[in-house]
């Protein structure tokens, strides 16, 4: 009984916060002009669905090929300290990066946030959505601290110790992947039992009313409408830490052998292929152990890349470096 309470608790708050953001929603978007170009950076990552998503009336403004959140992924456009914060994302770009062996800056980044996580295309470089969720991005940094409430309000003022200490939060306890394979039947049981509630038995989420242009309260784990194979929580070493982190929703108790299970059986269900994925890593020594898709340039099977145990690949390839230098 109490768990069912806490359940029904958690998924009344849930709602609540997804109804009280779209009533917001609507008021801001009556305003001709938004003074503050990350307000409407905000409000992109917020209601991601609504305002870029496929059920838009006019083709040239459907970016997002599913109809995800950018706050599925980053708690409260990426406000919320902890796993998958935003905070800090400023201050890494541009930086190398190995997937295409090019200097990457943060626009390139949310760019390939859309045609994988999203599963859609990516902006123009100079179009008014990708500048705003730069802006947005940037102010995070740039202050250091959480929004809180003033960041839903356009011309008020996000400064204050309040938002300072919530910036301090502290972070979750570390993940530390078991060395083992992981069992996709016990993910399956865990995920029955502490996710389904919420995500559903079927891993196809909870749409916020009938029209599907609002999105998830929430969001689906797979199927037509989730991440593609290209995104970063389809790698089992991505997905466990969030997972540990972060769920179940307001109380994330998981351990890491039950998150590094419940992410292996999330990861083996069916969900849109990115095309092309071959040609990622021009360098395939520069690869992550868990980017289960070849070709590889080590002897380990594509399914230990899947489910692990990833400690032996990460060896190899440390004496393999050492052996080059």
């Amino acid at each position: 009984m109490v768990v069912a309470c806490c359940v029904l608790g958690v998924v009344a708050l849930a709602i609540s916060l997804m109804l009280a953001r779209r009533t917001m929603g609507s008021r801001v978007a009556q305003v001709a002009v938004i003074p503050a170009t990350e307000e409407y950076g905000y409000r992109l990552m917020a209601q991601t669905s609504e305002l870029m998503g496929p059920d838009l009336p006019d083709p040239s403004s459907r970016y997002a090929g599913n109809r995800l959140s950018c706050e599925s992924c980053h708690v409260h456009a990426g406000a919320e300290p902890g796993s998958l914060s935003l905070f800090g994302a400023v201050r890494n770009y541009p930086k190398f990066s190995a997937r295409t062996a090019t200097i990457r800056t943060l626009e390139v980044r949310i760019n390939e946030c859309m045609g994988r996580s999203m599963n859609g295309r990516p902006f123009p470089p100079d179009s008014p959505q990708l500048l705003a969720m730069a802006a947005w991005i940037r102010s995070l940094g740039a202050r250091g601290a959480a929004p809180s409430e003033s960041a839903r309000r356009p011309n008020e003022s996000r400064d204050g110790a309040a938002g300072e200490n919530q910036g301090k939060a502290a972070s979750p306890a570390p993940f530390h992947a078991p060395d083992r394979t992981a069992k996709v039947y016990a993910g399956k049981e865990i995920y029955e039992q502490r996710c389904a509630t919420c995500h559903g038995y079927n891993g196809l989420g909870l749409l916020a009313s009938a029209s599907p242009v609002h999105g998830y309260v929430f969001p689906p784990v797979w199927g037509p409408d989730s991440f593609n194979t290209g995104a970063g929580m389809h790698r089992l070493l991505t997905a466990a830490p969030f997972i540990k982190a972060r769920m179940p929703l307001g109380r994330p108790d998981l351990t890491d052998d039950e998150a590094y299970d419940v992410a292996a059986y999330v990861n083996a269900q069916p969900r849109p292929e990115m095309p092309n994925l071959e040609a990622d890593f021009p360098d395939k020594r520069t690869k992550q152990v868990d980017a289960a898709y070849p070709p590889f340039a080590d002897p380990f099977p594509l399914e230990q890349h899947r489910l692990g145990p990833f400690q032996p690949i990460e060896a190899y390839y440390k004496q393999h470096k050492k052996e080059s230098e």
